[in-house]
């Protein structure tokens, strides 16, 4: 059983803060938040879907959140035209399943590298920055907001997919 794990990459931000430093602090803690809930795990535990309703597991969160990354910085605030990492036709959960074939090394070379990219989009531009979305402006603040909340919820399905997994707890 894990139990309030000390990692030196996953630390909270610092309570006075300005917003920005704020922002990219939150976003960093969840994305590691749900590294540490994929480690020390086999392949197939990370691609178990212990919830026989869900499609969910600990790999294919990490590759819906590479995609999430991407759509949100790349194509939204970077306007960047480059595909999805998965191929969505007839099948709006790819990044979910099939998920038995799926290498865990490249998946999660592609989320690093999205997150990556995401911290470089962003840093070139200011908060108020608009990208657009389906047609509307959107605010890379907005974007951190909903990236943050998004990570958040998902790290929710992390800790209950870890928990009947193996039975780890904390982080």
């Amino acid at each position: 059983m894990v139990e309030d794990i000390v990692d030196p990459r996953r630390l909270e931000p610092p309570y006075l803060l300005g917003e920005r430093e704020m922002l990219d602090g939150w976003l960093d803690f969840h994305r590691v938040t749900l590294l540490l809930k994929c480690e020390g795990l086999t392949d197939a535990q990370r691609k178990h879907r212990p919830i026989t309703t869900s499609l969910m597991s600990l790999h294919g969160l990490v590759r819906h959140m590479a995609d999430v990354e991407r759509g949100w910085f790349r194509k939204c605030i970077a306007r960047e035209d480059i595909p999805w990492l998965w191929d969505y036709t007839g099948n709006d959960d790819a990044d979910f399943a099939p998920i038995e074939g799926a290498s865990w090394e490249a998946d999660l070379a592609a989320w690093h590298a999205e997150c990556d990219a995401a911290r470089a989009a962003a840093k070139a531009r200011g908060l108020d920055y608009k990208g657009e979305r389906r047609g509307q402006a959107v605010s890379l603040r907005w974007v951190y907001t909903h990236m943050i909340e998004e990570y958040a919820r998902h790290n929710g399905h992390a800790d209950l997919i870890r928990e009947l997994v193996d039975g780890a707890v904390g982080w």
